[in-house]
């Protein structure tokens, strides 16, 4: 599986950015995919992750009522929109994939394959 995260950018606090994840190849064989992000100096924080089955969301305590993560199967594109964005959401933001079931969601050894990350940066 390839993933080719994009929408990144500089944005004020308060605004909106909607982050995309575009997957190719042997997608049928995961099960579902997250958003990690990186602020500089800091290790990977889990930030959202959606299963195929069911549909169903999982968010981080910081973003949850303000990100929503979707996926258009058309497309095999998995989004991450982010509101009312914080100074502190300021990173690099990564999507993942995985393939196995009954794993943590919120640990990057559950994830298979990564994006190349994208900026996100909140100035106040």
């Amino acid at each position: 599986v390839q993933l080719q995260a994009s929408g990144g950018g500089l944005v004020q606090a308060g605004g909106s950015l909607r982050l995309s994840c575009a997957a190719s190849g042997r997608t049928f064989s995961t099960t579902g995919m997250g958003w990690f992000r990186q602020a500089p100096g800091k290790d990977y924080e889990f930030v959202a992750a959606i299963d195929w089955i069911g549909g169903y969301t999982y968010y981080s305590d910081f973003v949850k009522g303000r990100f929503t993560i979707s996926r258009d199967n058309a497309k095999n594109t998995v989004y991450l929109q982010m509101n009312s964005l914080k100074p502190g959401d300021t990173a690099v933001y990564y999507c993942a994939s995985r393939r196995r079931t009954g794993v943590s969601l919120t640990t990057t050894a559950s994830y298979d394959a990564w994006g190349q990350g994208t900026q996100v940066t909140v100035s106040s």
